[in-house]
């Protein structure tokens, strides 16, 4: 259903789930010539660091009618991509570093298909948008693109970012049914548990959904990014102030009616409140 809501897909095809995830799709015009060397658009999905797939977005309309190879990327979700403990034990950002192989194999192999690894634009919306943020933030993504467009998402939202990631490393290791005690404990106990307890213990989490009545420092509707020492050296906001980042030209926008589907949602909490505010109360 979350799918459903974040993608428009012409087809009704039954999503499945599995670790072995890092695929990528490429779409190229039907005229392409041998010799070709067309620009590159890479689409880094959105779906919160948590759900979504390449497989939900057909490429083939914009590349026949805009002359431009299309790349779709799938990267690790949840926990297997974005579980940290804040510490050597689990860094965290594996998603993120699927995204910058990805680019890697654009680079090496884009031209067997037409395409012109010199000429390569990333683009995402929402956390996929929050994506190309971080690749432009990233000393690991330099020289891999050269545009970039993000959708409805950057670094600096708070809620695709964390900067204290240990409740939520904790919570995920309980609800595994593992002790928190040290990082090190929680991830040896994680690394344990198979596909299907790990995606049960995804569903026991309650990702992607929203508590009005919490704290949002409590609440935990995605997986974060987080400063890792590695994709990101520092706070997005430190990056940005020394402008140590990968300097291309760079769209940054919101969507039109973004979020539109949580706001009846949230203008019933307000009404609702104003009518009965003990009855919300915690």
């Amino acid at each position: 259903m979350v799918n459903d809501l974040l993608t428009n897909r012409k087809e009704k095809i039954a999503l499945t789930f599995s670790e072995d995830c890092l695929y990528l799709n490429i779409y190229t015009p039907a005229d392409l010539m041998k010799n070709s060397r067309l620009p590159v658009m890479v689409w880094i999905h959105g779906g919160g660091l948590v759900v979504g797939g390449a497989s939900t977005y057909d490429g083939l309309a914009l590349s026949a009618q805009e002359n431009v190879v299309v790349v779709t990327i799938q990267y690790r979700l949840g926990i297997w991509g974005f579980f940290s403990t804040g510490d050597e034990h689990s860094r965290g950002n594996w998603g993120h570093l699927d995204q910058v192989a990805a680019l890697r194999w654009v680079q090496d192999n884009i031209a067997n298909f037409g395409g012109n690894p010199s000429s390569v634009t990333i683009f995402g919306e929402s956390a996929g948008g929050e994506s190309v943020s971080v690749l432009v933030l990233s000393p690991l993504a330099k020289n891999l693109f050269h545009r970039a467009i993000s959708e409805s998402g950057v670094a600096l939202t708070p809620v695709l970012f964390g900067k204290n990631v240990r409740p939520l490393a904790e919570h995920i290791a309980i609800t595994a049914g593992c002790k928190a005690t040290t990082s090190a404990v929680m991830v040896h106990c994680l690394r344990q548990k198979t596909d299907q307890e790990l995606l049960e213990t995804t569903l026991k989490l309650n990702l992607f959904k929203f508590n009005l009545r919490e704290d949002s420092e409590k609440s935990h509707p995605f997986m974060p990014t987080v400063v890792d020492g590695v994709l990101l050296p520092k706070e997005p906001e430190k990056i940005l102030a020394e402008k140590n980042f990968n300097t291309v030209p760079y769209i940054v926008g919101i969507n039109k009616q973004e979020f539109g589907w949580i706001m009846p949602m949230v203008r019933m909490y307000s009404l609702l409140r104003q009518m009965h505010p003990s009855s919300l109360d915690p």
